[in-house]
């Protein structure tokens, strides 16, 4: 006979409850449900006794590519509803669908996205045919809280108008071919015996007629092997309605599971009145006024939107209208989000906020003990356990002993991984960090486990998973990319030797055609660090870490040299000299470029009037620290003059700063560096000086408080003053503030003196 087709919306509670009715109707001998085939050994694994919602999560590796997805089960989900009811029938239950890891699954992380977002023009007129927002309240008002009555019919109706006589692209043919030659197998298979196939909605018609075409090969079709060298597998993992929620960006066919989880056990009218009982709990509890005026304005608003829309019971776009409108009293400035399926905005109007938590739900689901897991997790267990790191007291790891550098590399590893649990709250930042200590605080580990099972797919260990994500990181991350010295110091940390002599053979050939300066910048800096103070990770004095030291320097200064216009001041490429002139002076033996060429060149931008105020600054302290003999108070005195604009003095000063800040506070006598700014400043008219304020700000930030604080001991004693340098510091309002107000009380005074209107004292 046939097979019995089910077209089903993924994660609808009336397709699942229609599956259960036909399966105990008809007892088929088989189900075929649109999952993943290469499951089909495995299905008990699902009968173990899970809370759901639980996934099955896929992954698959090569050399070219490296891809994940997930399929989430929930308990209304028509797929889930149909391997229970199936077994509990004694029926034959297969999975018929091609492997996570096919190419068909490329460009999807979810196994059930929707199908309707991605042939959205059928549904789009039925929408405006039926009056409807949006898809799902299209859906809602045709099957969800519609009578049960000729559902089958009514969802044929639907996917047929659906599929229309649009072409499927090449993925979805791949698929529908694949199931057509499984449904042609089983039927060949029995003989007179019921088939039952429960798949996605819109490819049950393509399914219908190919299942009635010659069977191609005798027997049930092959299944598909990865290529040689490729690594794949899947694993069930615990989902969450967070994670299945469309409004936090996830493509499945329904959204608000909390709500349809509640429609499935008891029916659309106590889902209703949950819905709105949840909204308004949260939005008491969180102190927002909700009195009994406006519940009854809820309800009504609810119950008149219901009848408008046709709907026997109220759709849980009737409710949320209904509450939106008597509860939000101001404008909005975004659509309401069930209005058109899309994820919260930032800003979005707090009740909005509760009102899609509500619908959401926390529901987590967990895996039964006896659920197979991938080496990984046994591996960090175990890893775990040998630190001491299983309980909830903070880990404090000792770098300079075996111990802790083996615990420290542990904890990242897992950190680079993705694995919640712990963070570090203490420890270096940098290469050149003294700091030989680390600090692990334990953290909520909500997700660890589902994040230990999809690290599984990056290796059967922890140090095998983590240096195939920092490979990978290191194979996705551009040459400028501003991680890269980010990339450098987690392969450090957690010690992936290997890796990291491959990483700095690749950074070594990137950094010639990188093309921003603050970005080199970063990652010199980390080289040079580790290259000079590393003793605990076994970096130091690598020769691998020179060559990149060597390649960052010329591309910096070769990068600098061409840069032209009044950018204003650019942090970033003023710590990049700053680490260039580090590297020339602790590293000179290593680098191409000599201190003579640099200080030539650093001498060119300063006489450049088409080069950035703060790169000319810079440039002069580069080249006063690498020739202070060449370099005299009168040229800084004439440089600055030459800034005749004040709205970028500040940025020269500093570049000056950034450069050259021992330099400038290491004497303040007359012919001091800190004396030929003070007297520049000094010359400056009160309405220059206010120009340029917010500049000399930022300029004098580059100095710490204890040496700002010296600055402006040195000044006071300059002056032949008397006070506190630290109280001058430490204005009681902002020195923006003050300088305005000066100059507005002397415009003010400017002013009445002009017109005789000031009185004598």
């Amino acid at each position: 006979m046939p097979a019995v087709f089910l077209g089903v919306r993924h994660h609808s509670p009336a397709c699942a409850r229609l599956v259960a009715d036909t399966v105990r109707r008809l007892r088929p001998a088989y189900v075929l449900v649109e999952g993943p085939a290469d499951l089909n050994g495995r299905l008990d694994e699902l009968a173990l006794g899970h809370e759901l919602p639980i996934a099955v999560f896929s992954h698959y590796r090569d050399a070219e590519r490296t891809a994940t997805t997930w399929a989430p089960l929930c308990d209304y989900s028509p797929e889930w509803v149909a391997l229970q009811e199936g077994r509990a029938a004694g029926a034959e239950v297969l999975f018929v669908d091609l492997p996570s890891w096919h190419p068909a699954f490329e460009l999807r992380a979810n196994r059930y996205a929707d199908a309707e977002a991605r042939y959205a023009e059928a549904t789009a007129r039925l929408c405006e045919r039926f009056g409807a927002g949006s898809v799902d309240a299209l859906w809602d008002g045709l099957f969800e809280v519609a009578p049960a009555d000729g559902l089958a019919e009514r969802l044929d109706a639907y996917f047929d108008l659906v599929r229309g006589d649009a072409e499927a692209d090449e993925d979805d043919q791949a698929r529908e071919a694949y199931m057509a030659d499984w449904v042609r197998a089983v039927l060949a298979e029995a003989g007179t015996a019921t088939v039952l196939v429960v798949g996605g909605g819109f490819h049950t018609p393509t399914l219908r007629a190919l299942a009635a075409q010659p069977a191609q090969a005798p027997g049930r079709p092959g299944l598909p092997a990865p290529p040689p060298g490729a690594v794949s597998g899947s694993y069930l993992v615990p989902y969450s309605f967070r994670q299945l929620d469309a409004f936090a960006g996830y493509q499945s066919g329904m959204p608000s599971p909390a709500y349809y989880q509640r429609l499935w056990e008891d029916g659309p009218e106590a889902a209703a009145d949950h819905l709105r009982q949840s909204v308004v709990s949260r939005l008491r509890v969180r102190r927002h006024p909700v009195s009994t005026a406006d519940l009854v304005a809820a309800a009504t608003l609810t119950g008149g939107l219901a009848a408008l829309r046709g709907h026997a019971v109220p759709a849980r776009t009737d409710v949320l209208d209904g509450l939106a409108g008597a509860l939000i009293k101001d404008d909005l400035s975004q659509p309401l989000p069930w209005s058109e399926r899309a994820p919260l905005a930032p800003g979005s109007h707090p009740v909005v906020v509760e009102m899609v938590a509500a619908c959401s739900g926390t529901r987590t689901g967990r895996l039964h003990p006896d659920t197979p897991a991938p080496p990984l997790v046994h591996d960090s267990a175990a890893r775990l356990a040998a630190i001491g790191a299983t309980g909830t007291r903070p880990l404090t790891c000792d770098l300079t002993t075996e111990e802790g550098l083996t615990a420290s590399r542990t904890l990242h590893r897992l950190r680079v991984l993705g694995v919640p649990g712990r963070h570090r709250t203490a420890g270096p930042a940098h290469g050149a960090d003294p700091v030989t200590t680390e600090r692990w605080d334990a953290g909520p580990d909500t997700g660890r486990d589902a994040a230990l099972i999809e690290a599984g797919a990056y290796g059967a260990t922890l140090d095998e998973a983590a240096a195939t994500v920092l490979a990978e990181r290191a194979r996705t991350t551009g040459p400028t990319d501003a991680q890269l010295a980010t990339l450098l110091f987690d392969t450090v940390l957690c010690g992936a030797t290997a890796l990291t002599d491959r990483l700095l053979t690749t950074l070594t050939a990137t950094l010639t055609r990188h093309p921003d300066p603050g970005a080199l910048g970063a990652v010199l800096s980390t080289a040079l660090g580790l290259w000079r103070h590393d003793r605990v990770y076994g970096t130091a004095r690598s020769p691998l870490l020179a060559a990149v030291i060597d390649g960052a320097v010329s591309r910096v200064l070769w990068l600098v040299e061409g840069v032209h216009g009044r950018s204003g001041t650019d942090p970033a490429r003023l710590t990049a000299l700053a680490a260039v002139r580090d590297a020339l002076r602790h590293a000179p033996d290593h680098l191409t470029v000599t201190p003579g060429d640099t200080a030539a060149l650093a001498l060119r931008i300063t006489r450049d009037p088409h080069a950035p105020a703060d790169l000319r600054g810079a440039a002069h302290g580069l080249h006063l620290t690498l020739a202070p003999t060449e370099a005299t108070t009168p040229d800084l005195a004439d440089a600055l003059h030459a800034t005749d604009d004040p709205r970028t003095l500040g940025d020269w000063l500093g570049g000056l700063f950034a450069l050259a800040r021992e330099e400038v506070t290491a004497d303040s006598g007359d012919g001091s560096l800190l004396a030929a700014v003070d007297s520049v400043l000094a010359d400056l008219t009160d309405a220059e000086f206010l120009i340029a304020l917010p500049a000399l700000r930022q300029a004098f930030a580059w100095f710490p408080p204890r040496e700002r604080e010296r600055i402006a001991r040195r000044l006071i004693e300059r002056r032949g003053l008397r006070g506190s340098a630290r109280a001058l510091l430490r204005t009681t309002a902002d020195p923006l503030h003050l300088a305005a107000a000066r100059a507005l009380e002397e415009n003010v005074t400017a002013l009445l003196d002009r017109h005789g209107l000031r009185s004598a004292r």
